[in-house]
């Protein structure tokens, strides 16, 4: 099936973009508001990589130092968003779940906004709240959806995927963290009415719906990409891969792709490629978009394998080379164009990867942390640390990168390391 080839043939909302394709390039005009902020799950770009210089690229033999710690941020999975002076992460008290906003410079709490109820399987929040100026858009794991201002945390506008779009909430709770794209907010409540809403960012009023895509929500956060000159969004469900016109919401490309159990790792994009994988025996997929003339486009797949079986620690796609953990919990390194493994080592065990500064840092559920080069060239491992304060749950929140320092959530905890040179 490796050279399967599905052909959708779509008309295409007239563009007037001319650039060549990108690979996932930041949402318009970008949340970051400084080269350091990471203002959205998975960073900048969405592709959990930082764009710091100037970092430790060999760790101490205790690790690097622990700058601060703070406790009170609720039970939950969420990672973290960093812009301006300002930490924004989501947590469950007893009452409700929260977003939260820190300070900085030392983590002290500056205010907190309810969302909606918390528990759920796995008790906690899973979502990482948006940061775009003056504003954070932030997802319930019951699919409460809410914009905040970034300053006071006065609530702005929300709205209830199951109340006002019919979504249908996969088995684990809401899980998306929601894009902000130019005026709109762009999120997958999934259901019969329309897999995607896209959601006008100033008042929450409906934009577009894709009515002619109505798969169930998995687990996975939309990427932006410009393919063929046209700009898109890519998502991933537990049937499909899909790609939908940013203006107006029509499908540009869809290619059909079985997932099980749990689908939630954000797909990969650069120029025409599109690189997803999930766990419980799925594997990866390489699917080629290519524009065909005349509004059309026709997506191939390239292959599928079960080199790359990534269950929920996301993956990074630096240079040519996908890194990234494989069920049951070895990290490897695949080649993207081919899916051929390059190298693999046990490292850390299962967890979660991101990239800053030429270095991979793989946080382990099980609380290990490690530093390794982001090579082909073999696994060069260049520190490792064992996280103190940790609770009786997996550390699954996302490691962050950003103004030097490294950021590690576990549950009501939160550690910040400094990780620059000196």
């Amino acid at each position: 099936m490796n050279t399967t080839t599905y052909r959708i043939t779509v008309l295409l909302v007239t563009s007037t973009l001319s650039a060549a394709s990108l690979a996932a390039p930041p949402a318009r005009p970008g949340p970051a508001a400084s080269p350091s902020d990471w203002p959205q799950w998975r960073g900048p770009n969405r592709d959990n990589i930082s764009t710091e210089t100037g970092l430790l690229k060999q760790w101490p033999a205790k690790g690097p130092p622990l700058a601060w710690k703070i406790k009170g941020i609720g039970r939950g999975y969420s990672t973290l968003s960093i812009a301006g002076d300002k930490i924004f992460t989501m947590g469950d008290a007893r009452d409700a779940s929260y977003v939260y906003a820190l300070a900085l410079d030392g983590g002290a709490k500056l205010w907190s906004a309810k969302v909606g109820r918390p528990g759920g399987n796995y008790p906690g929040t899973r979502s990482t709240p948006t940061v775009d100026g003056d504003r954070v858009y932030a997802l319930g794991q019951h699919g409460d959806l809410v914009c905040l201002d970034a300053k006071s945390g006065q609530e702005q506008w929300r709205k209830s995927f199951s109340r006002d779009f019919g979504g249908e909430m996969p088995g684990w709770g809401y899980a998306e963290s929601v894009l902000v794209d130019g005026d709109k907010v762009v999120c997958t409540p999934g259901g019969p009415k329309g897999t995607i809403v896209a959601l006008d960012k100033s008042s929450g009023k409906t934009v577009w719906r894709t009515k002619d895509f109505t798969d169930s929500a998995a687990y996975c956060s939309i990427v932006p990409a410009e393919i063929g000159g046209v700009r898109q969004y890519v998502q991933m469900t537990d049937r499909s891969v899909v790609g939908v016109a940013a203006d107006g919401g029509k499908v540009l490309w869809k290619a059909p792709r079985q997932g099980s159990t749990a689908v939630i790792a954000t797909p990969l994009v650069k120029g025409d490629l599109v690189f997803v994988s999930s766990g419980y025996g799925v594997g990866c997929n390489l699917f080629q978009v290519t524009p065909a003339g005349a509004g059309k486009f026709t997506v191939r797949q390239a292959y599928h394998n079960n080199e790359m079986e990534n269950h929920h620690g996301g993956m990074v796609l630096v240079g040519d080379y996908v890194y990234g953990s494989s069920d049951p919990g070895i990290l490897k390194c695949i080649e993207l164009k081919t899916g051929k493994r390059v190298w693999q080592d046990r490292s850390v065990g299962k967890g979660s990867v991101a990239c800053a500064d030429g270095q991979l840092y793989l946080r382990s559920e099980a609380g290990t942390v490690a530093l390794v080069e982001a090579t082909p060239h073999g696994y060069h491992e260049k520190g490792t640390f064992e996280q103190p304060d940790r609770s009786n749950e997996n550390a699954w929140p996302h490691p962050v990168i950003a103004g030097g320092k490294l950021y590690l959530r576990d549950q009501d905890t939160l550690l910040c390391y400094d990780v620059r040179e000196k």
